[in-house]
């Protein structure tokens, strides 16, 4: 074993990371780092259609329906039930993704998210006390539009509504604001967040600063900041992040800690998601440092006792941050809280209190407890974490979260190969090489290309290990192509530190295979 530590010691687990502030969204994995799946309060629905399914609708959103195939018609058939959303409203959401340029990995998700602003427009009561009958009759035609889906009609309505009553006297400004927000909603729903926070900017400038109307002006320009921030997370625009922060900083001196406490710890609690969103972009860490003291500020003002459920969201924001500061030192001091921090919010957040939450929880403890085990010299850390992931797999199931369970998986299967490192036999590679193999299940090429080729090539080196210890030439071989898949996957996606590092495992790889090509020969 003494001639492969050099081996060893080269070997960076890559980990994969799911940023967690999403609505069951996931993220490409970073080099070098485990994956938080989800989000703290968030679960994956299922549409009911297979991903290639969704991805086809998209395609032929705009083909007249008689055009289109049977199936294709009884899959719309089938989103109607689903999403409770008539034909017309479904066709409109299909192109609405159509124009957007949305991965396929996340067409479903962002499916399920315009259907749920469409319902929730739907059921929101446009015409207000004190309407003209015009404003009135404007209203009930943007209702229609919706009714059929046509959100660029009920926009341009909404529009000629909010013409007629900026002429309105002073009693029709709370409609006007509304009508604003209206129309971002009607952005949000159409994933255009810059136009979404440019209404919701307008909703709050209809309103004098320190006026009767404060609070909700505060209201507005708090939607406006968050959609900054879903422009930045969904986008990659590190400018609307950077944006977002500066408006969530403004409104945090605007909101009253003592008598507006919790409206300050909402606004508390934004600031910290966003700049721990930028903060795993960038380089420093700066904004994660910010982001571990704002939500550090967030929980001095909430209780274990007056709200629970709450409080340990608080501690398990605190502990990602606190995670991913720790991930780019060299120390283990803020791992260790962070550790902490999880296990303070898994007393209240109960597998049978909230069971997602508390999967979630699980994984990303097993994922602090592992780059703790991986600068150790020990094995305990690592055992913890074992024992977090297979807790977290008890809720993440793949038949709930399909891809919040995949990702649980390959962490699992990541600590099952560095406790192989530590050993001599052959069962945790070989219980590792299963559970990426499971991962890849749902990690597939078509759905995740650059999530699969890190499962593809961890699996890889665990199978090489696995082959050397065996003394099977093919599984080397096997080993050596799913290597060599992995560096090229990397290499042409562009991200050249996982290229770099599985480029490294190459050599050895050959190695390996010529060696026991050669004992195979001479026996």
């Amino acid at each position: 074993m003494k001639r492969h530590l050099c081996f060893i010691a080269a070997l960076g687990i890559c980990f994969m990371l799911l940023n967690a502030n999403a609505r069951a969204q996931q993220v490409k994995a970073e080099f070098g780092a485990l994956a938080i799946g989800g989000n703290v309060s968030g679960s994956t629905i299922v549409v009911g259609l297979s991903q290639q399914k969704v991805d086809e609708l998209v395609r032929d959103a705009r083909r007249p329906l008689e055009e289109l195939t049977v199936q294709q018609r009884e899959n719309i058939a089938l989103l109607k039930e689903k999403l409770d959303l008539n034909e017309r409203q479904v066709r409109a959401a299909l192109s609405i993704l159509g124009e957007n340029d949305i991965p396929p990995e996340r067409l479903a998700a962002k499916l399920l998210e315009i259907a749920e602003r469409l319902k929730a427009l739907q059921e929101a009561a446009l015409a207000q006390p004190g309407d003209t009958p015009k404003i009135a009759s404007f209203k009930a035609d943007a209702k229609k539009a919706l009714d059929a889906g046509d959100l660029a009609k009920a926009d341009a309505l909404l529009a000629d509504v909010q013409t007629e009553e900026r002429r309105a006297l002073e009693r029709l400004v709370f409609n006007s604001a509304e009508t604003s927000a209206r129309r971002g909603d009607i952005a949000l729903t159409r994933l255009r967040y810059m136009e979404a926070a440019q209404h919701f900017n307008d909703a709050a400038s209809t309103f004098p600063p320190n006026g009767s109307y404060e609070q909700m002006r505060r209201r507005y320009l708090a939607r406006e900041a968050s959609a900054l921030y879903l422009q930045g997370r969904d986008f990659g625009d590190k400018d609307a992040l950077r944006s977002s922060i500066v408006h969530l900083k403004t409104l945090l001196q605007m909101t009253p800690r003592g008598t507006a406490r919790d409206e300050w710890v909402s606004v508390q609690d934004h600031l910290g998601r966003a700049l721990l969103t930028l903060g795993q972009r960038e380089p420093e860490t700066t904004r994660l440092e910010e982001a571990v003291s704002a939500y550090r500020e967030a929980l001095k003002e909430q209780s274990r006792e007056r709200e629970p459920l709450e409080w340990a969201r608080a501690q398990t924001n605190l502990g990602r941050a606190l995670d991913s500061l720790g991930r780019r030192e060299s120390g283990t001091a803020n791992l260790e809280e962070a550790v902490v921090a999880y296990r303070e919010g898994l007393k209240e957040q109960t597998c049978e209190r909230a069971p997602l939450e508390w999967a979630t929880t699980q994984n990303s403890l097993g994922v602090a407890l592992a780059t703790l085990g991986w600068r150790d010299t020990g094995t305990a850390k690592l055992e913890q974490a074992i024992i977090a992931l297979r807790e977290a797999l008890k809720e993440r199931t793949r038949e709930r979260v399909p891809l919040d369970w995949a990702t649980t998986q390959s962490n699992l299967a990541t600590v099952l190969l560095q406790v192989g490192w530590h050993d001599s036999g052959t069962a945790n590679l070989e219980e590792a090489v299963i559970s990426f193999r499971e991962a890849l299940k749902e990690l597939t090429r078509e759905r995740a290309p650059l999530d699969w080729a890190e499962s593809l090539g961890r699996q890889g080196v665990a199978l090489m290990l696995l082959a050397e210890r065996r003394k099977d030439s093919a599984m080397a071989k096997t080993a050596l192509s799913q290597i060599n898949t992995a560096f090229e996957t990397m290499r042409g996606g562009g991200d050249a530190a996982s290229a770099a590092y599985y480029e490294q495992q190459l050599p050895m790889a050959r190695a390996i295979v010529a060696r026991l090509g050669k004992a195979r020969s001479a026996r």
